[in-house]
């Protein structure tokens, strides 16, 4: 606006010239400004990304931080990326950071060509930076300079609580050194150990780093290991698993009374109730007399499966014993007692009546049972069997094994049945669970009874010599003869017979020549038994 002319002097002085003098008066509106966060500055740790060498249609990440410096909240309200092949994770904005709160950000550079690019990422905030801004750069290669065996690790199922580790061997494909700076997971669950940093990696050269899932809840979890020097990420993953828990039944075991020198086996059972697999490491028996079969560590239960294994209880006196069986685990419940307990009693006593048999005298093949008893004393006898050292002897009248109460007896009958004659011994011998070990004396004689078979003929010839006599087994032959020499008078007698065969004879008639004649009737000939 300009001034009124009265209020435009010109003034000359000792020739000096005052040019004329405006005043122009503006009047601007106001528009107020938002407010900004006070001195809040938002923060990029890394401010820069260097990507390194990155195969060519692979993708690479990297994490930036961002951190509100000021004591005032910070809202984020966007997000840009100067270069295409550089991209950031989705952020629920507007973001709001309160004050010293940070956020992770993940930088993602995926080159689509060979060769270096290079950009910025800029985040749009109301902190005393607006524009927050970082550079990003990385190379399209062909090949990965570093690469990792495996290229990704799942961990499986891994119960919570525990840890779980794998091997990741790293190794440099270049053709030149590589230098290791950092090693870094993301992920809940998710760490690494490894060699010290910095590491120089010469052409070739290989270094293991070992990544660890410990879960802290069921469910699965994802993360990332990061190798900076060449930027190299691992995708890790697991899943969290409720924990394996064993459960036993019966809990404990009672094997009641059982006498010294014999065992009882109970079986018990170990089941997995929880949802993840449980490794058995030990198990151990504890207590006088008990042992245990069947379980036999290392191994491994899934979830739902069980095992069956047995107890056993020897006492060696008669006492009350107890003992346990402590089983080790990575179970929730690591350590799973049964508790067992049993008492030993005193051994029975086993008698024998009588102690010595004799049979006398018994014709051989012919059989005489005498009776004789086994009694307990004490405390039951179980007799699981006898034993002979002659087949001639034998014992009948029970079945084995059999139990003999306490002040009990058991008939039982002895035989003797001679094979040949002569006298003979045996001893009984009882097999049992008795205190004593008693035995029986057994004798008796075999007789034998000579048999023969006299024969005779009649014979009206004339100018004969002697006889033959011929014996066989058929009625119709074929014979043999039995004669030595010439009989000289129409008879024999056959001294060689045995109990119980039947004989067929002939005879012939012999001339003085020597001329034979046929064969007379046949004559039979029964022995009796014995």
């Amino acid at each position: 606006m300009r001034l009124p002319r009265s209020l435009t002097p010109f003034l000359a002085f000792r020739g000096i010239h005052f040019l004329t003098l405006s005043v122009a008066i503006v009047l601007l509106a106001f528009t107020p400004v938002p407010a900004r966060a006070g001195n809040s500055q938002l923060v990029a740790m890394p401010n820069r990304l260097g990507f390194g060498d990155v195969a060519v249609g692979q993708s690479e990440n990297a994490l930036v931080t961002l951190t509100n410096t000021g004591l005032a909240s910070v809202t984020v309200s966007g997000v840009s990326e100067s270069d295409s092949e550089f991209t950031t994770s989705s952020l629920n904005l507007p973001l709001v950071l309160s004050a010293g709160e940070s956020v992770e950000v993940g930088v993602t550079f995926k080159p689509a060509t060979t060769g270096w690019q290079g950009g910025v990422v800029k985040f749009s905030n109301n902190a005393g930076n607006t524009i927050l801004q970082f550079e990003v750069g990385g190379s399209g290669v062909n090949s990965l300079a570093l690469t990792a065996s495996p290229a990704a690790v799942s961990f499986g199922q891994v119960a919570i609580g525990t840890l779980a580790t794998a091997p990741v061997v790293l190794t440099n494909d270049r053709p030149w050194n590589v230098t290791l700076s950092t090693l870094r997971t993301v992920g809940s669950g998710f760490s690494v150990t490894g060699p010290a940093l910095p590491l120089t990696l010469g052409v070739g050269q290989s270094v293991t780093v070992n990544v660890s899932f410990a879960p802290q809840s069921a469910g699965t979890d994802a993360g990332t290991l990061f190798v900076t020097g060449p930027l190299l990420a691992i995708p890790l993953s697991g899943v969290g698993a409720a924990s394996g828990q064993l459960a036993d039944n019966p809990a404990s075991l009672a094997f009641g009374s059982v006498q010294v020198g014999a065992n009882i086996t109970l079986t018990d059972s170990l089941t997995n109730a929880g949802g993840s697999s449980v490794t058995i490491s030990q198990a151990t028996v504890m207590g006088a007399g008990f042992s245990m079969s069947g379980l036999n560590p290392p191994l491994v239960l899934n979830p739902g499966a069980s095992i069956t294994f047995s107890a056993i209880f020897t006492p060696s006196s008669a006492a009350n014993a107890t003992g346990a069986i402590t089983i080790n685990s990575n179970a929730s419940n690591s350590t799973l007692t049964v508790a067992l307990s049993g008492t030993g009693t005193a051994q029975g006593q086993l008698v024998v009546a009588p102690t010595s048999v004799n049979f006398g005298s018994v014709a051989v093949g012919n059989t005489v049972n005498q009776s004789s008893s086994l009694s307990a004393g004490g405390a039951s006898v179980t007799v699981s069997g006898v034993s002979l050292n002659s087949a001639e002897f034998s014992l009948t009248g029970v079945s084995f094994p059999v139990t003999i109460a306490a002040g009990q007896s058991l008939p039982v009958t002895l035989s003797f049945t001679p094979q040949t004659s002569g006298t003979a011994n045996a001893t009984l011998s009882v097999n049992s669970n008795a205190a004593n070990n008693p035995a029986q004396n057994l004798t008796g004689v075999g007789t034998q009874t000579q048999h023969s078979v006299a024969l005779s003929w009649t014979d009206n010839s004339s100018g004969v010599a002697g006889y033959n006599v011929y014996r066989g087994s058929v009625s119709g032959g074929p014979f043999a003869q039995i004669n030595s020499g010439l009989a000289l008078t129409p008879s024999y007698t056959d001294n060689t017979v045995i109990s119980g065969q039947t004989y067929y004879y002939v005879a012939t008639a012999v001339s003085e020549s020597g001329a034979e004649s046929a064969y007379s009737n046949v004559a039979e000939g029964v022995i009796p038994t014995p």
